[in-house]
C-alpha cells in the first residue's frame, strides 16, 4: 500500500480502533451501575438502591472506581515522555494496546472491587500511551493539507465508542439475568486491541522520529510511500530535507524536557500552556460530564426511568457521533481558531440552559428543555473540542519536545477527567443545578482566549509552524503572523531554489 491507501490504513486499523477503546471504556462503567448483578457484586458503589448517607458514601465511591481509569491513562500518557522517542511510535502504540488488553481481561474476570478498580488502572494506563502517541504517529505522517482531517478523526471515534458502550449496556440490561451481562459489555471492546496488535507493525514508522534517529534513507523511502511519489522526486527529497533543517534548528539549541517551561527564541514555555490550556478546555466545559454520566444524569437528575435514561443517552451519544462529521467537514477550511470559538460559545450557552432548567425540580417541561439542550451540547462539543485538540499540540510542539509535550498536555486532559468522574456523583447530589454553572463558565473563557493567544495552523506544514514560532517577536506576532502569512512550506521553497542554483553552476 502506499498514498491514499496507506493512509486510510493507518485510520481505520490503529487510530480507529485506539479512539474507540478511550471511548467506550470511559464512558462504560457509567451505564452499568442499574444492572442487578453489578449491584449485587459490587454494593460499595450502588447509588440506586440507597439513599442519605449511604447514597452519599457510595457515590464518593463509584466517582473514585470510574475516575481510577483516568489516572492509569494520566501516568500512561506522562510514561511517553520517557519512552515515546526510544521506542518509535509504532512499538508504542503495541505496547499501548497490550497493556489495554490486559486491564480489560483484569475487569471481566473481577469478583471484587479491588480486582476491579486494578484492572481500571491498567487499562487506563494502555489507553492514556494510545491517546499520547497515534495524534502524533498521524500528524507526522499526514501531508499539511490533509492532516487536519486525518486527525480529527479521533474526536470522531471517541463519539463512536461513547455510542457504541450505551446501546451495548442498553442491550444486555434488556437480557440481564446474571454477571455475563456486564462481563460481556466490558469484554467487547478487547476486539480493538487485538486489532492494533494484529497491524501496527504492518503500518509505517513516523518518517520525522526516522530522522530523528539517523535513518534518513528509511526515512525517505517512508515518506515516499505515505505521498505515493517517487523516492527521488523533488517533493520528497524537499520535505525530507525540511525535516532534517527543523531537527538541526532544535539541536542547535539542545533542546531537553526542563525547557519546555523557558520561552527563548523557541517561545516553548508559551507553545506548552497553548497545549496545556486547551486540554484543560476541553474537560472543564463538560465533555466528561455530559459523555460519562448522561445516563444517571436522565435517570437521577431528571427523574425519567432505567431503561428511558439508557436509549436517551444512547440517542444523545449517537448524535454526537454523527454530529463529527460537522467537525471533520470545517476542520480543514474554518481553520483551528474558527471551529474551537464556535464550539466553546456553543457549549457555554448550553450549560447556561442546563443550570436554569434544572433549578425547577419535578417540572416535566424543565426535563424536556434539559433533554434538548444535552443534545445541542452534544452538537457543538465535536466541532472543535473532541479532536481537534488532540491535533492542535501536535501542530505546536517542536519536533523534539513532540512526543513529550502531546504527553504532558494529555496527561493533563486525563488529570482534569478524573476531576469531573471524581467529583460529578457528589456535586450533583448536593448541588444541582448549581454544578452546571462551573462549566458554562469556564467555556465562556473559551473564544476570547482562543482570539487572542492561539495561532492559526490550517494548512501548514510542522516545520513552517516552527518558523513562524522562531521568527514572531512576541506571543502576540505569533497569533498574527498565522493569520497573514501565505500559506506555503518555505523550506520547500529552498530546497528547490537550491536545485535551480546547482542546475545552473551544472
Amino acid at each position: 500500500m502506499q498514498g491514499p491507501a496507506l493512509r486510510y490504513a493507518q485510520i481505520f486499523l490503529v487510530a480507529c480502533p485506539a479512539f474507540i477503546l478511550f471511548g467506550y471504556n470511559q464512558s462504560g462503567v457509567g451505564g452499568l451501575d442499574d444492572f442487578p448483578s453489578w449491584v449485587k457484586i459490587f454494593p460499595e458503589i450502588d447509588t440506586i438502591n440507597t439513599t442519605g448517607n449511604q447514597k452519599s458514601h457510595n457515590a464518593t465511591v463509584q466517582g473514585a472506581v470510574v475516575a481510577c481509569y483516568t489516572i492509569g491513562a494520566l501516568f500512561g500518557s506522562l510514561i511517553c515522555m520517557i519512552v515515546g522517542d526510544i521506542l518509535g511510535r509504532r512499538r508504542t502504540i503495541f505496547s499501548g494496546a497490550t497493556i489495554a488488553l490486559v486491564g480489560q481481561a483484569l475487569e471481566c474476570t473481577a469478583y471484587s472491587l479491588a480486582q476491579f478498580v486494578v484492572g481500571r488502572v491498567v487499562l487506563g494506563f494502555g489507553v492514556g500511551m494510545l491517546s499520547a502517541t497515534v495524534p502524533v504517529w498521524q500528524s507526522e505522517c499526514s501531508p499539511a493539507a490533509q492532516r487536519g482531517r486525518n486527525v480529527v478523526l479521533t474526536g470522531m471515534f471517541i463519539a463512536f465508542g461513547f455510542a457504541l458502550t450505551q446501546w451495548v449496556n442498553f442491550g444486555f440490561y434488556q437480557i440481564e439475568y446474571s454477571a455475563a451481562a456486564w462481563r460481556g459489555s466490558l469484554a467487547i471492546p478487547a476486539l480493538f486491541s487485538f486489532i492494533i496488535m494484529g497491524s501496527i507493525f504492518f503500518l509505517p514508522e513516523s518518517p520525522r522520529w526516522l530522522v530523528m534517529k539517523n535513518r534518513s534513507d528509511l526515512a525517505q523511502s517512508t515518506l515516499a510511500r505515505l505521498r505515493g511519489k517517487g523516492i527521488d522526486s523533488i517533493e520528497i527529497v524537499a520535505e525530507l530535507r525540511g525535516y532534517e533543517i527543523s531537527l538541526e534548528d532544535s539541536s542547535n539549541n539542545n533542546l531537553r524536557l526542563k525547557d519546555i517551561f523557558t520561552m527563548g527564541e523557541e517561545k516553548l514555555l508559551y507553545r506548552f500552556l497553548l497545549c496545556f490550556t486547551l486540554q484543560f478546555f476541553q474537560q472543564m466545559s463538560g465533555g466528561t460530564l455530559i459523555s460519562v454520566y448522561i445516563p444517571m444524569i436522565f435517570e437521577t437528575d431528571l427523574g425519567l426511568g432505567a431503561s428511558l435514561s439508557k436509549i436517551l443517552a444512547a440517542c444523545a451519544l449517537t448524535w454526537k457521533f454523527l454530529s463529527c462529521f460537522v467537525g471533520f467537514a470545517i476542520i480543514d477550511r474554518m481553520g483551528r481558531r474558527s471551529a474551537f470559538m464556535v464550539s466553546g460559545g456553543g457549549m457555554a450557552i448550553c450549560m447556561v440552559a442546563l443550570a436554569v432548567s434544572n433549578s425547577f425540580s419535578n417540572n416535566h417541561t424543565a426535563s424536556i428543555i434539559s433533554a434538548l439542550f444535552i443534545f445541542i451540547y452534544n452538537f457543538f462539543l465535536p466541532v472543535g473540542f473532541l479532536g481537534a485538540n488532540f491535533l492542535y499540540p501536535a501542530e505546536v510542539a517542536p519536533a523534539r519536545l513532540r512526543v513529550a509535550m502531546q504527553a504532558i498536555s494529555i496527561a493533563n486532559q486525563w488529570l482534569w477527567m478524573f476531576v469531573v468522574a471524581m467529583i460529578t456523583p457528589v456535586a450533583i447530589d448536593d448541588i444541582g443545578y448549581r454544578y452546571y454553572i462551573v462549566y458554562a463558565v469556564i467555556a465562556g473563557l473559551i473564544p476570547p482566549v482562543i482570539y487572542l493567544f492561539y495561532p492559526e495552523t490550517k494548512g501548514r506544514s510542522l516545520e513552517e509552524l516552527d518558523e513562524i514560532f522562531r521568527d514572531a517577536p512576541s506571543i502576540f506576532a505569533a497569533v498574527s503572523m498565522s493569520k497573514t502569512l501565505p500559506v506555503g512550506d518555505r523550506t520547500v521553497e529552498r530546497v528547490l531554489e537550491e536545485k535551480a542554483t546547482i542546475e545552473e553552476i551544472e
